[in-house]
């Protein structure tokens, strides 16, 4: 039997010092991520506005957003706190690739 998709959906969201942000997640997972790399560039340059940053909320299904058209992939997030590879959090994805 093949493992099941691990999608995890975030519970709780902080901005931190600029562009830093904690998430919380349903099965307890919590961490923080650094986005100071995206901060700036593109649609990110409204990260710039620091009060706009800190309006980080949770969005519709896992994502994490800022206003109604900014939004992250609460998916890589978790990948990004835990370490897991797509692989690994996407088991039947990754084989039905190879079918």
């Amino acid at each position: 039997m093949a493992a099941a998709d691990r999608r995890v959906r975030p519970v709780e969201v902080r901005a931190l010092a600029p562009h830093r942000i904690w998430l919380r997640y349903e099965d307890g997972v919590e961490g923080e991520v650094d986005l100071s790399h995206l901060a700036g560039c593109g649609v990110f340059a409204a990260w710039n506005d620091l009060s706009f940053f800190s309006a980080v909320r949770l969005g519709p299904g896992t994502s994490i957003a800022w206003g109604d058209d900014l939004d992250l992939c609460g998916d890589a997030l978790y990948m990004e706190i835990t370490g897991m590879t797509p692989e690994e959090m996407f088991p039947t994805l990754m084989a039905d690739a190879g079918a």
